[in-house]
């Protein structure tokens, strides 16, 4: 059973979404996001990444930044530029890209449920960004980023879907990047639908925003231990998702880049290969639609690599991964890269930025090696998730990415 509730969210008003809404905080860094503001001035980055009004030696953490953000929000509202909804209502929302859509219910869904593991994870999280996260919100009052959701395939909420997305769109606009973004409000008879629809969702799985997740338990938590008389019912104990079904879902390749061969020649790296994988050069560039193939880019040169029998069990779902596989039978015990997460050797490219970023990364002289490799499923993501396991590091790539500030939950009744 999972559970979705509807909410009066905070969105832009009639005409403006296109100027308000923004790319997510975690995928620029401050150069880019300013750049933005510059084009757009009311971007919804002076909410989510505030440190941009900042010279760069502000701490991103700082409570100064947080109450611009907040700032910013009340003067997005003041302006006429936001408003808040009068009456509790779901959204669906679809997004477009380069001819592929996915449409998702944006809900709130209980911290309860994400306490209980009903609302299951994939990832570790780190403190230091939850914790920024959970000043973020709390300081703002809101929850100002959505999480992105996904849960398996369910005729009965296909079937609603398809109804509400029949009409004419509420939002319709296409961003700079060419992503198309529509939003169908409902505030009618079919919000009960929708709830009993979900009710027959065995699970719903986070694909991004784990620690956008753990903020808002944490809010959540902050919120019980300074009021203990609770009712289960206070805005802190609900927080803002965006929920698509699988077979919708786009996952992009995940590559890495090695600054140095750990000591080896080109020819020792593959060497070591060999004890793992079948080694083949390639006149042409490797980049793998197979799971458990890769691709060498080193010296000019590509090379495929397959990984044999007996290298990895196909029956552990983590293990399986080819992120893992990669992991555990070169970039470790060959490369040296024993924790990719601290390791700055290496670097992670997502697949959005395609083969050619990492000849570009190797041609340069910054890198020695990059490796291609095949996109992770959706269905090995939920069966990481259904183990309760972790993912590998970086070993998913979700395009497109939602955009911030089209919908908003507030902290307050």
């Amino acid at each position: 059973m999972s559970v979705v509730r509807p909410f009066r969210g905070l969105r832009p008003t009639a005409g403006h979404a296109a100027e308000v809404a923004s790319p997510p905080y975690d995928v620029l860094n401050a150069q880019e996001a300013r750049a933005i503001v510059g084009r757009r001035p009311n971007s919804f980055l002076r909410v989510n990444k505030a440190e941009l009004e900042f010279d760069d030696g502000v701490d991103p953490h700082s409570e100064q930044v947080y109450a611009r953000a907040k700032a910013n929000l009340e003067r997005l509202v003041a302006d006429g530029l936001m408003a808040r909804d009068p009456t509790p209502c779901f959204t669906l929302y679809r997004i477009t890209m380069a001819g592929r859509s996915q449409t998702g219910l944006v809900a709130l869904c209980p911290v309860d449920e994400y306490d209980a593991g009903r609302i299951k994870k994939h990832e570790h999280t780190q403190p230091d960004k939850v914790a920024d996260r959970a000043d973020h919100i709390e300081l703002l009052g809101a929850q100002a980023g959505p999480v992105f959701c996904t849960f398996r395939h369910d005729e009965r909420v296909a079937e609603l879907f398809e109804t509400i997305t029949a009409g004419p769109a509420d939002v319709d606009f296409t961003a700079d990047d060419g992503v198309r973004h529509e939003l169908w409000v409902v505030d009618d008879a079919l919000i009960q639908g929708i709830i009993d629809a979900f009710a027959a969702v065995p699970d719903i799985y986070i694909a991004d925003g784990h620690h956008r997740s753990e903020a808002a338990a944490v809010v959540c938590h902050r919120y019980r231990e300074k009021n203990a008389a609770t009712t289960g019912d206070e805005p802190t104990n609900f927080y803002l998702n965006v929920i698509f079904p699988d077979r919708e879902l786009h996952i992009m390749p995940y590559n890495r880049a090695v600054r140095d061969l750990g000591g080896l020649t080109l020819d020792g790296l593959l060497g070591a290969a060999r004890e793992a994988f079948e080694v083949e050069p390639s006149d042409a560039v490797v980049a793998p639609e197979e799971p458990h193939a890769f691709g060498l880019y080193c010296e000019g040169r590509w090379f495929r690599l397959t990984a044999r029998d007996g290298s990895f069990d196909p029956e552990s779902p983590t293990g399986s991964i080819d992120a893992e596989i990669l992991q555990s039978n070169l970039l470790g015990p060959a490369l040296g890269i024993a924790d990719p997460r601290t390791d700055e050797r290496i670097a992670f490219v997502g697949g959005i930025r395609g083969t050619d970023e990492l000849v570009r990364l190797v041609d340069s002289g910054e890198f020695a090696a990059a490796f291609s490799l095949c996109a992770t499923s959706i269905e090995q993501l939920l069966r990481v998730a259904d183990a309760g396991d972790v993912m590998p590091p970086k070993s998913t790539w979700f395009e497109p990415k939602l955009r911030s500030g089209l919908v908003v939950n507030l902290l307050t009744e």
